[in-house]
């Protein structure tokens, strides 16, 4: 029974819901590979995102409230939602508002920031990370390493060490690169539950549409 009890205590350490606002150790910026998505999930759908005139690459898919270990979601904040006009102004970076009010509800509420705050220090973080150019020219699905979609952040980015950014994979596929940011959105040490990299020596990498 001891090792039954380990494994929830873990399990609640790992992740937690209805935290206090503003109470977290440092922000994750997941950047999306917008093809992946689209491939998996949004053509399904006719997501807008994956409109062929759209033209997303890197897109944002949150800025994570994040503790050393786990991370806090739904938290009760006190600030009314964002409006339509706010969540639609994020289309832009985000692929759509629809994504922007998802990420309000689940981590935006954790920041201890109002939606306007938030989302100007999601635009920010988000503006502050330089995306690989070389990822955009390509014109046919290619397979690679996952680190070598690391590097290539790395290379675009000075001061971005590996223990900072994490890329994951989803079916087969590149899926995001995932930086770690202070709360003054300074580069830092990922937590050691962010900093597993996917280890694909062949995963695969649409182009932009």
């Amino acid at each position: 029974m001891r090792w039954l009890l380990v494994l929830v205590m873990s399990a609640t350490m790992a992740r937690a819901e209805g935290e206090r606002p503003g109470d977290f150790d440092y922000y994750v910026l997941a950047l999306s590979w917008s093809p992946t998505w689209c491939a998996i999930e949004g053509d399904a759908r006719g997501a807008e995102q994956c409109d062929g005139d759209k033209d997303f690459g890197w897109v944002l898919h949150g800025l994570w409230p994040q503790y050393e270990r786990g991370w806090p979601s739904y938290c009760r904040s006190d600030f009314r939602a964002p409006s339509r006009a706010q969540t639609g102004a994020m289309a832009d970076i985000m692929g759509s508002g629809g994504s922007a009010w998802h990420q309000w509800k689940k981590h935006g509420v954790c920041s201890g920031l109002s939606p306007e705050d938030f989302y100007t220090l999601s635009r920010l973080a988000y503006e502050r990370v330089t995306r690989p150019p070389v990822l955009r020219k390509l014109t046919d699905p290619v397979r690679l390493p996952a680190s070598v979609i690391e590097e290539a952040f790395l290379q675009a980015n000075p001061g971005l060490e590996r223990d900072m950014i994490t890329i994951t994979c989803r079916d087969g596929r590149i899926q995001e690169a995932r930086i770690c940011l202070t709360r003054d959105l300074e580069l830092r040490r990922c937590g050691a539950d962010v900093i597993r990299d996917c280890t694909m020596d062949r995963a695969l990498l649409d182009p932009v549409r």
